[in-house]
């Protein structure tokens, strides 16, 4: 059995016990042990303790190649990024020139921009062309500390587009060694030939596709743009119980653009978690509250595409359980950096570091349905952590916002 023991940390933060997603006031409860010691048995956490209850027998690693010194250093879990787009053919540089002319999310998507731009590159990209550019980004955002990621199709928006992107995600699961969880987003919007034929797509989704999907065990769960000009709460719920007759559980894209029902869907539906929630009333709040969906807050889109940030405070105040995740994709939030998410989510929507990392390291693996492996350091957990370089606090992490403080990442139990 191999062991590795990281040891003189300056604070090893997200230490817990038995874990749960994290609510309200318990978001800001970051268990922490200063000076302190972990010890990973192949690709488990095995212990932790302060330093001056280290075992002898342990001590002894300190001396050999497996012993790791972050005099200095935190040690945390890391990232469980629940919410991406990763997988995508080419950049769209152009339409955020045109946001900066003043043109809207809808407007761009209207005149064929947006979601259905990127729909025409994906089927002219083949599959292994599509890997390629997920392979590197997915290794980028490794390096980043993210250890586990939730993926979506969506750019397909055909039977044929949407198991290339899926099987890609299926191939990047087979060769990653992160967590890696795929969600059918068939639903994303509609394609050009059903504009005026809702239903017609709707049942090329429920008909053909989700057979096919479920068919090759491609996907873990489904997901809707539930959105005005998009699908609608009725849709939404059609396009999702048919999901969850094909064995997904429905993650929903709710209330980013207008007050769309999505959330009150989602929650009526059992969705593991409603995202984006750039617009929420004191209902959608009460509903979200009052169930077991996670909200997850996607801070970097509201920030490109310059939208009020999510109500971080009001939503915690009110007992939600809230992740943070990415939203990584071409159009809306060009970035997987998680690093930066939780930055932006301290200083945009006024989380404490605290709770802005917890949402982004236990909640977002509980988010993915993941909470019983990954998010935090507790004892038979997969060993994926960060370990930064040298800094003065916790709070200095989404503080120095433009500064690179990682210096190992370690994927289960193996530095990359």
């Amino acid at each position: 059995m191999a062991s590795k023991l990281i040891f003189n940390i300056r604070q090893l933060a997200g230490a817990r016990g038995e874990t749960h997603p994290l609510r309200g006031g318990e978001l800001a409860q970051l268990p922490f042990i200063d000076y302190s010691w972990l010890h990973i048995e192949d690709d488990r956490i095995a212990a932790f303790g302060p330093m001056r209850a280290l075992p002898p027998d342990l001590a002894l690693l300190a001396g050999t190649p497996a012993g790791i010194d972050a005099s200095g250093c935190f040690v945390l879990p890391a990232w469980c990024d629940s919410h991406t787009h990763l997988v995508f053919a080419g950049s769209r540089e152009s339409e955020f020139v045109d946001k900066l002319k003043g043109l809207s999310y809808a407007e761009i998507n209207a005149k064929g921009g947006g979601i259905l731009h990127s729909a025409r590159r994906l089927a002219q990209t083949s599959e292994d062309e599509l890997f390629a550019g997920a392979w590197q980004r997915l290794q980028d955002l490794s390096r980043l500390g993210t250890g586990a990621i939730e993926i979506k199709s969506g750019y397909g928006l055909t039977v044929e587009g949407e198991l290339k992107m899926l099987r890609v995600i299926k191939k990047l699961k087979q060769r990653s060694p992160l967590s890696i969880k795929a969600t059918f987003l068939g639903a994303h919007a509609y394609p050009e030939d059903y504009r005026n034929d809702h239903q017609g797509y709707i049942d090329l989704l429920i008909r053909e596709m989700l057979p096919a999907i479920a068919g090759e065990g491609l996907a873990d769960y489904i997901d809707v743009f539930c959105e005005e000009g998009f699908f609608s709460p009725a849709e939404t719920e059609t396009i999702v119980r048919a999901g969850l007759r094909a064995g997904l559980r429905p993650k929903i894209h709710a209330n980013q653009l207008h007050l769309s029902g999505g959330v009150q869907t989602g929650v009526r539906l059992g969705a593991l978690s409603v995202d984006h929630l750039e617009t929420m009333d004191e209902d959608a709040i009460a509903t979200l509250a009052s169930s077991p969906t996670i909200g997850t807050l996607l801070p970097t889109a509201a920030f490109f595409l310059r939208m009020p940030f999510q109500p971080a405070r009001a939503l915690i105040d009110a007992g939600c359980a809230i992740a943070l995740a990415s939203d990584f994709n071409p159009g809306s939030s060009p970035s997987g950096n998680m690093n930066l998410v939780v930055a932006m989510a301290c200083t945009g929507m006024r989380m404490l570091p605290e709770e802005a990392i917890n949402a982004a390291t236990l909640n977002g693996a509980y988010a993915m349905s993941l909470g019983d492996s990954l998010g935090s350091i507790t004892p038979g957990k997969i060993a994926n952590l960060i370990i930064t370089r040298p800094v003065p606090s916790l709070a200095y992490l989404p503080y120095a916002f433009g500064s690179n403080l990682i210096d190992q990442v370690m994927i289960k139990g193996e530095f990359i």
